[in-house]
């Protein structure tokens, strides 16, 4: 770990003071232990879809991935996420995981804070985060994903705790869209601040949501991104599913019946 020279203030100061470190950039010193970037992986696209998704990304675009299950929307959107979060040169200081928890939206009434409450659904993101650093061991990655989360750095709301909050530089990824009602949708995309992006993964023909208004406030929320330039929409198909063996199998034949 790299150490930096330290410059004390020359004037008279409280003991409880904090020194502050040179050679640091204020990203870096807003955060308690700075992650250092190195130990993530390069990770390059697989498929065509793919490939557009980090073309359109690196256009400062935001995005709406959408599409087959078994893709690597969400995983990509992470990365990228990631990558610039932890670019010193990047606007963006924080990544927000939001979801809405469908059968669960009484998640309010349940005791804890947001970050408590959406532990239910936090597993497969710290799956994906270990795959994208290169750590000697488990210890060493257990240490950097708790500083991460410590620090700020990535963080997971539900779509409930959402309603007056503002996010500036910060990157949004929303997750389960199809999961979401339109009133959802709308009420997080106008939380986009200054210096943030947002980016919507989701596969709208696998929906939670029972009522046939609620389905189809999806539809209605693409219609509007779809007529705006600063979005990017980006159908994700069978042929591009990164699974391998089995579970690629099974969600072709899923797929090719319609289910």
């Amino acid at each position: 770990m790299l150490t930096y020279p330290v410059i004390l203030d020359p004037m008279p100061r409280k003991r409880n003071s904090a020194p502050v470190a040179s050679g640091m950039s204020t990203k870096q010193m807003k955060r308690r232990k700075p992650i250092n970037s190195e130990y993530l992986k390069t990770i390059e696209p697989l498929t065509e879809n793919q490939e557009k998704f980090f073309h359109d990304y690196g256009l400062d675009q935001n995005m709406f991935a959408y599409g087959a299950a078994g893709t690597g929307k969400t995983f990509i959107a992470l990365y990228l996420a990631l990558r610039d979060v932890l670019d010193e040169n990047s606007p963006y200081e924080k990544i927000y995981i939001v979801r809405s928890l469908v059968a669960t939206r009484e998640i309010g009434f349940l005791p804890g804070d947001h970050e408590d409450k959406s532990s239910l659904y936090q597993i497969p993101y710290k799956n994906m985060v270990k795959y994208m650093f290169k750590m000697p061991d488990d210890n060493s990655f257990e240490l950097l994903y708790t500083n991460l989360k410590a620090q700020g750095t990535v963080s997971f709301w539900s779509t409930s705790f959402i309603r007056g909050t503002t996010f500036d530089n910060a990157i949004l990824l929303i997750d389960e869209a199809q999961n979401q009602n339109f009133h959802e949708l709308d009420s997080i995309i106008t939380r986009v601040g200054e210096n943030s992006k947002i980016m919507f993964c989701g596969d709208v023909v696998q929906t939670d949501l029972v009522k046939q208004h609620e389905k189809n406030g999806i539809i209605d929320f693409m219609k509007i991104l779809e007529d705006m330039k600063e979005f990017s929409l980006i159908e994700f198909g069978v042929d591009d599913i990164v699974r391998s063996g089995l579970v690629k199998s099974y969600l072709v034949s899923k797929m090719g019946l319609g289910l």
